[in-house]
């Protein structure tokens, strides 16, 4: 049986080959990202890229006996580490401290996306791009900017990765209703902060909560950030639970590129669900394919309330979207 599966295994990953670079492989979210992409064996050439500290996350992580090889890069060699990527991951940016919203982080983080997007824009123009740095609702809208000014969007090749949410919602209802995380599906839209955060539990087999328990969840989705900032005590914020939702939509990523079908995930894009209404970017159930996005599902049926909170999420995102837009044009 072994066999049969590692030579299984061993066919379909040196069929699918893909080059990963990880910009900001050194910090809170990049070191446990990039030791979960080593284990991806559609990876074979990781590229690991931080200000300081790169070559030591590459070296370490390198000794993990995958079929993959493993480089480190300084602020120098940003060209190189970017130079033949198919994915790329960005992780990079400041965690925030209690008492900080998303939003928060903006000016700092902003400026940091809009210098690797550059970089990416002129090394690697193809390579899907995956924003983890918040606030995402801003940040992904600022990587389309410059890239629109470079002459190399593509908006099938552009992600915010909201998938924290979607893994706390799955855990988080099970908590609730007494079910393994693992069966608990749940379809996370609108963005990536706050109450942009729209879980449809409408749709999942727990539409029967009372009021008080269904809006107490929902507040613990869309705030579940603010547990580990707060329990954190200044130390960080969400990075371990993130490096594993960057990875497993890296990987559905990769799943696309390779033309494995039915690869569905809920992620921030450009969106034509509510682009009449001023709404460029929007998440919700996404298939991915060879060229990126391949489908983008609309919402379905959604309950009275539920409606009401993505009316909400949407006049949030409306600004959110605009603050990246009119930063990258202040900022070029």
């Amino acid at each position: 049986m072994l066999s049969k599966v590692a030579t299984r295994a061993f066919s379909s990953s040196s069929s699918a080959a893909y080059k990963v670079t990880v910009l900001g492989a050194g910090g809170g979210i990049g070191q446990p990202l990039s030791l979960l992409l080593k284990l991806n064996h559609k990876v074979t050439d990781l590229a690991l890229y931080d200000l300081r500290g790169a070559p030591g996350v590459a070296a370490d992580v390198s000794h993990v006996p995958t079929n993959s090889t493993v480089k480190g890069y300084n602020p120098d060699q940003l060209d190189q580490a970017l130079t033949g990527s198919d994915v790329i991951v960005i992780p990079a940016g400041v965690p925030r401290k209690p008492g900080m919203t998303r939003d928060d982080l903006f000016n700092t983080n902003a400026s940091i996306v809009r210098d690797l997007a550059k970089a990416a824009a002129d090394h690697a123009p193809n390579a899907a791009v995956l924003v983890i740095a918040n606030p995402v609702n801003s940040t992904v809208p600022i990587v389309a900017e410059v890239f629109k000014q470079k002459g190399v969007y593509n908006p099938k090749k552009l992600f915010g990765v909201t998938t924290l949410d979607v893994l706390r919602a799955s855990r988080f209802v099970s908590e609730i209703a007494g079910t393994n995380p693992v069966n608990e599906k749940v379809t996370v839209v609108g963005g990536h902060s706050g109450i942009t955060i729209v879980p449809l539990l409408s749709q999942t087999n727990h539409k029967g909560l009372d009021v008080e328990t269904r809006d107490a969840l929902i507040n613990r989705i869309q705030f579940g950030g603010d547990e580990v900032v707060k329990a954190k005590d200044g130390a960080g914020s969400a990075t371990l639970s993130m490096a594993q939702a960057g990875a497993r939509f890296t990987g559905a990523v990769l799943d696309g590129l390779a033309g494995e079908v039915d690869v569905i995930e809920p992620t921030f894009v450009d969106s034509p669900l509510f682009k009449s209404e001023g709404v460029d970017f929007f998440s919700s159930k996404v298939t991915l394919g060879v060229e990126g996005v391949k489908t983008i599902h609309p919402l379905g049926e959604l309950s009275d309330h539920e409606e009401e909170l993505v009316k909400l999420a949407k006049e949030t995102l409306i600004k959110n979207i605009q603050k990246g837009v009119d930063f990258v044009k202040q900022n070029p």
